[in-house]
């Protein structure tokens, strides 16, 4: 048995790319991509990405805002990207984008994103295992750790795990507005 690390961990360490070709069998009746297969891929890319973080199991937690920008079209190829932003105690936070373009790379787009939160367990498969910490180096890594606290006290929030006066981080985003 290997034993994990909890040194902190670079950004670029848990990126993962995954690339498919959009089949008939994907789409719906209209050529599009239909959704459920599309965060199906995001879930598995983003567990993918926890796993090289936590070198350990994960389980999906949370999902967030999965936006449906564009259209993907039959034949197109898609590339989901994800990464760690944040790790908490026993969970880290995934940002997965998904990009698409017709089979000759071309007609580039943003098509899709939304953060996925997932919990890391022991070697058993049952108990919560504490995560390294993350370690964002460049300005938009930076950017998505910091906002990580807020998304993960609405989750908590919105969860009915805890109460709104207790959204710290969230209150003093508001109270910058006032």
């Amino acid at each position: 048995m290997s034993k994990r690390s909890l040194d902190p961990k670079k950004v670029s360490e848990s990126r993962t790319v995954m690339t498919e070709l959009i089949m008939p069998n994907d789409t719906n009746p209209m050529g599009n991509l239909m959704g459920g297969y599309l965060m199906r891929w995001m879930d598995i890319v983003c567990a993918i990405s926890a796993g090289k973080h936590t070198e350990a199991h994960v389980v999906t937690a949370a999902v967030d805002h999965i936006s449906f920008q564009n259209p993907i079209k039959l034949g197109d190829v898609i590339t989901l990207e994800a990464s760690v932003t944040r790790a908490f105690n026993t969970s880290v936070e995934i940002y997965v984008e998904v990009f698409a373009n017709d089979v000759k790379g071309q007609n580039a787009r943003r098509c899709n994103h939304a953060y996925f939160t997932f919990v890391a367990l022991d070697d058993k498969k049952r108990t919560p295992v504490q995560v390294p910490p993350v370690l964002p180096l460049s300005s938009e890594e930076q950017s998505l750790y910091e906002g990580a606290a807020r998304r993960r006290e609405m989750r908590l929030v919105l969860a009915g795990r805890i109460k709104p006066k207790e959204a710290t981080e969230t209150r003093k985003m508001f109270a910058d507005l006032e």
